[in-house]
């Protein structure tokens, strides 16, 4: 599995990236304006409506897959998605129904802020956009499908020509107009749908046009969906607050606010979804199976790893969240008052990485035991605490209270979330995984020192932003350097299979020299 989970992160880093590029290009056009805050609502109210949705049923589909396969064979199991994708359709055509009949009230829920020429912005961009919910739909289901075939890559991998789609729209739309953005948008999402479909036949999928309302699996994965959709929809109640709270507290901050979770994401999505993704597959096999040992130590060995990432990634984070917006963004149209609202929120949002991180990992062992109930009280509760901050702390930090108030709930839902796991199958090597949280801090702190003073040496000297990426590498090399003398077991595995490697590749070397 750490393979395979090191090949899915060298994929992802390349999604990531090219997904910077686009970020960095749009702020380059458009900075953090009307324009930008009507585009990023017109994209969030379809992509939070499915992913309420789509994650869901995506979730519940997994377990049931490799139940079906398990006991009635393949045949079964392609019957089964085939079901679940024309399922999904008619809800999509649903959504897409509602969505235009109701687009003006969604985007008051979604951002009351909004007023002119910007609402109307919104209103004709979201009933452009709301058409890519069909191929959406497709993704979800298809990528699932293919998780459970072991098959990680061209999924992954599909993003990066939806990326570049993106970023010509992006760079048409300044010259043709700005609803060249949404247009092209929506053909990006046909673009992946299709290279996942072609790729899912490849691997043994077949289409057929059927709906069987009355399916035993379709029913038990409705119902195991309904509270994935439930806690998926408080989770969006987030969302909601915190962009229509920002739409108020300044122009430009619900795009400042996205900038900032689009960097968060880059990390969270390099090692959080890159481990979840390999591992859910295999836990579930392991809850069919009973086997509960294998998958709390598949749990423990991804929370470790995950935190091996993650930590010095939130202290890096932190202290140079305004040179890494300098760095990404601050050019063209993206001004010194979104750079500091950005450079804030980033911050703040740091703060939480690693709750988000390992609750994500504890909620798809919860779904694969075909527990969707506890989750969904979990995030009810994340939600209510968060709404209450999001009130208070806006008023004393402004857009950088709303991304500590998202923060804080975090890690209050992973906490919660922990000791459900654990109640619910048994120790989970907390002790092991706090021992590895000390090291793991520890290195993380004497990196975070190291960079900071390379860096404020390196400034005066040299350009701020080659003093940045100098003090990055440097304080990379200090982390690596310092955790391979604490001992800790994933280090230790990974830094075993190199040496493998190299000795695998040292005959070669030699045969090269005689």
């Amino acid at each position: 599995m750490k393979k395979t989970i090191i090949a899915l992160m060298a994929v992802t880093i390349m999604v990531k990236i090219t997904g910077l590029i686009k970020e960095i290009v749009f702020s380059y056009y458009y900075g953090a304006s009307n324009i930008t805050d009507a585009y990023i609502i017109s994209l969030t109210i379809p992509a939070v409506i499915f992913a309420l949705i789509g994650a869901g049923i995506a979730t519940g589909y997994i377990p049931l897959y490799n139940k079906i396969d398990s006991e009635k064979g393949k045949d079964a199991a392609n019957e089964f998605t085939n079901n679940v994708l024309n399922f999904v359709m008619l809800l999509c055509t649903v959504i897409v129904v509602v969505v235009f009949i109701f687009t003006k009230p969604l985007i008051f829920l979604f951002a009351s802020g909004f007023q002119g020429e910007t609402l109307e912005m919104a209103i004709l961009f979201t009933r452009i956009s709301i058409v890519s919910v069909y191929f959406t739909g497709i993704i979800y289901i298809i990528d699932a499908n293919l998780q459970v075939k072991d098959a990680y890559k061209i999924p992954q991998l599909a993003v990066i020509p939806m990326i570049l789609i993106t970023i010509a729209s992006i760079a048409a739309s300044a010259t043709y107009g700005v609803y060249i953005l949404v247009y092209g948008s929506v053909l990006a999402v046909i673009v992946q749908a299709l290279i996942v479909i072609v790729y899912a036949y490849k691997k043994g999928y077949s289409y057929k046009l059927k709906v069987n309302f009355n399916d035993f699996y379709l029913k038990r994965m409705i119902y195991l969906s309904l509270p994935v959709i439930i806690g998926s929809s408080v989770l969006q109640v987030n969302k909601i607050i915190d962009r229509t709270l920002a739409s108020q507290i300044a122009v430009g901050g619900i795009s400042a606010l996205n900038y900032a979770y689009k960097i968060e994401g880059f990390i969270t999505g390099i090692f959080v979804i890159s481990i979840v993704t390999v591992m859910y597959p295999n836990i579930s096999r392991m809850a069919v199976a009973k086997n509960f040992k294998g998958m709390k130590k598949a749990l423990s060995e991804a929370v470790t790893g995950i935190s091996l990432f993650v930590i010095p990634a939130t202290i890096g984070a932190i202290i140079f969240a305004r040179p890494i917006i300098v760095l990404m963004f601050g050019r063209g149209e993206f001004g010194e008052t979104a750079i500091a609202m950005t450079s804030i929120s980033l911050v703040f949002y740091s703060v939480g990485m690693i709750g988000v991180g390992i609750r994500t990992t504890l909620v798809k062992a919860f779904y694969s035991l075909e527990d969707t109930r506890t989750p969904m009280i979990n995030s009810s509760i994340a939600v209510v605490l968060n709404i209450i901050l999001n009130i208070v702390l806006s008023r004393f930090l402004g857009i950088g209270g709303l991304a500590l108030a998202t923060s804080i709930s975090a890690l209050a839902a992973t906490g919660l979330m922990f000791f459900s796991l654990r109640r619910k199958i048994g120790a989970l090597g907390a002790k092991q995984m706090v021992v590895s949280f000390a090291k793991i801090g520890f290195a993380s702190i004497v990196m975070g020192i190291g960079a900071k003073l390379i860096f404020e040496t390196l400034t005066p000297a040299i350009h701020q932003n080659i003093a940045l990426l100098l003090s990055i590498a440097a304080g990379a090399a200090i982390y690596f350097t310092v955790i391979l003398f604490m001992k800790i077991d994933d280090v230790t595995v990974i830094v075993n299979e190199l040496k493998k490697k190299f000795r695998k590749a040292d005959p070669v070397v030699g045969q090269g020299k005689i």
